[in-house]
């Protein structure tokens, strides 16, 4: 069992309080339900995604140094749901703890700007973590089995990491960045099967969308293909992009590689949320695109 409350400062990110209000609900509904609490950054700002750097490292940095003080300021860690914001939020959180080293008038330079805005310092004092890892190494997966309510029994599982929760930062300490496991051991917590694809740990395509659109959906379309192929029932994605891309826009990738699809998308926390027996109401699986009902009828709901 957990012997404390674990506390985290929660960062949502941009797409969960807009067009993926449902993983903000569901984070929301499964932190409550396993007793985590979440101190929501309400003044913190968008990560970027990874394009502010297009224009200036500087930018990111000062930027995402605001948000990562803003949890230091709680003297907790930052935990997010968004692959995306993990891998940008997370890097410039190694980069700079090498700055105060190696380069200490580059921090002295980002601190500065920060007090501009009357914004507390970066200190580097705390860690960023996704919510999956949370789940995985704080909460533990043994503890989540023993609160399982709904046994996701013979539902088959396909993971879609997205690349920043892979391969966004130098260090990755809990998984494989080319082999992991730690959705998969998920799925056998609540007695869901995983299923095994080459395209699980490849981009989703959703940062060519707005440049190569058809490559965008070419990319999606031949995940999703790959993944009903080996028999998944659903996807399930811990970043709300990926979710975008796979689910939201699914029908046009539909028409793109003409092929009929329609395999559903699950956020993260909505499948665990699940087998612990919260409605699909309350996590706001009627809100996507491509239809849940077919992974619903599957467990009996």
């Amino acid at each position: 069992m957990v012997s404390q409350t674990l506390k985290y400062a929660y960062f949502p990110g941009c797409v969960a309080q807009g067009a993926c209000r449902e993983l903000h609900q569901s984070t929301q509904a499964l932190s409550q339900a396993l007793g985590i609490e979440l101190i929501e950054l309400k003044k913190a700002a968008c990560c970027g995604s990874g394009t502010f750097k297009e224009d200036s490292q500087l930018l990111e940095d000062t930027v995402n140094a605001r948000n990562i003080a803003l949890a230091e300021s709680l003297n907790l860690p930052l935990l997010t749901h968004c692959s995306t914001c993990q891998g940008v939020i997370g890097h410039v959180n190694e980069r700079l703890k090498e700055c105060q080293n190696s380069n200490p008038t580059y921090i002295d330079q980002v601190n500065g700007l920060l007090k501009k805005e009357n914004c507390s310092p970066y200190q580097g004092s705390t860690e960023v973590q996704h919510l999956l890892y949370a789940l995985v190494k704080d909460y533990g997966l043994a503890e989540i089995t023993r609160r399982v309510t709904r046994k996701l029994t013979n539902l088959k599982c396909a993971a879609f990491y997205g690349c920043y929760l892979l391969r966004g930062q130098k260090t990755m300490l809990l998984d494989d960045p080319f082999q992991p496991e730690a959705m998969e051991n998920v799925f056998r917590a609540v007695d869901a099967t995983p299923i095994y694809y080459r395209g699980r740990t490849q981009c989703c395509g959703w940062p060519l969308a707005s440049y190569a659109t058809t490559e965008s959906f070419k990319m999606a379309g031949m995940h999703i293909q790959e993944a009903l192929a080996n028999g998944a029932d659903c996807l399930v994605t811990p970043c709300p992009l990926c979710h975008l891309n796979l689910d939201s826009r699914q029908p046009e990738v539909e028409k793109v590689i003409g092929q009929k699809l329609g395999l559903p998308v699950l956020h993260l926390p909505q499948l665990i949320a699940l087998a612990l027996g919260i409605s699909p109401q309350e996590l706001g699986l009627d809100r996507h695109i491509i239809s849940t009902k077919p992974v619903l009828e599957k467990l009996g709901i």
